[in-house]
């Protein structure tokens, strides 16, 4: 007697269920957002460094200026007597760093004064709000200048004086700018006596 076993086919099935398909959507897609994520982080990261960077160096560049003017006008009287004196007179007039002096150690106050080495090296009173400073790129030389040529900047440097004393003035060197709409700046002081 032969017996015979019914067949039956059973088919595997192959494919993904809805569910299985959602869930490695969901993983696929937090492998790749994470990273995209920390790399944008890490960009605007550097560009804020960069800028706060720059800022220092424009800062900086203020009150060496400041300084500058004090060791000139020591060395055009150099030879007279009490040319320590005269030179500190000379530096503190309108024509020097006067125009410049506020009394207001506290929030900053008017008068505003910014500099240009693209203007010769010259310190400008600020009509109202100093306007930003425009990047010229010479090629081998790249100079930050108030002159309209070059590409517009968001750096803002003002420079003031605040007299300390008799025989003393703080110099404050203000490099402001704006990121992500979000305000930046880089302060600098100085203090500043005669030459004795």
């Amino acid at each position: 007697m032969n017996f015979k076993l019914p067949t039956t086919n059973y088919q595997l099935s192959t494919g993904f269920t809805l569910i299985e398909t959602l869930v490695a959507i969901s993983i696929l897609t937090v492998a790749v957002a994470g990273p995209m994520v920390t790399a944008s982080r890490a960009i605007v990261a550097a560009q804020n460094a960069s800028d706060q960077l720059t800022a220092s160096y424009l800062a900086q560049e203020g009150i060496e200026y400041a300084r500058a003017l004090r060791d000139n006008e020591f060395l055009v009287v150099h030879t007279q007597p009490l040319a320590s004196d005269t030179a500190w007179t000379n530096f503190l007039a309108e024509a020097s760093l006067g125009k410049c002096v506020t009394s207001d150690i506290g929030t900053p106050t008017p008068p505003f004064c910014t500099y240009d080495p693209g203007d010769g090296g010259s310190l400008t009173l600020c009509a109202g709000a100093c306007t930003p400073l425009n990047l010229v790129d010479n090629g081998s030389t790249k100079v930050y200048t108030q002159n309209p040529g070059g590409t517009a900047t968001s750096f803002t440097r003002t420079i003031q004086a605040i007299p300390a004393g008799e025989d003393e003035e703080i110099i404050v060197s203000k490099v402001s700018w704006e990121f992500h709409d979000t305000e930046y700046s880089v302060v600098i002081t100085e203090h500043l006596t005669p030459w004795q």
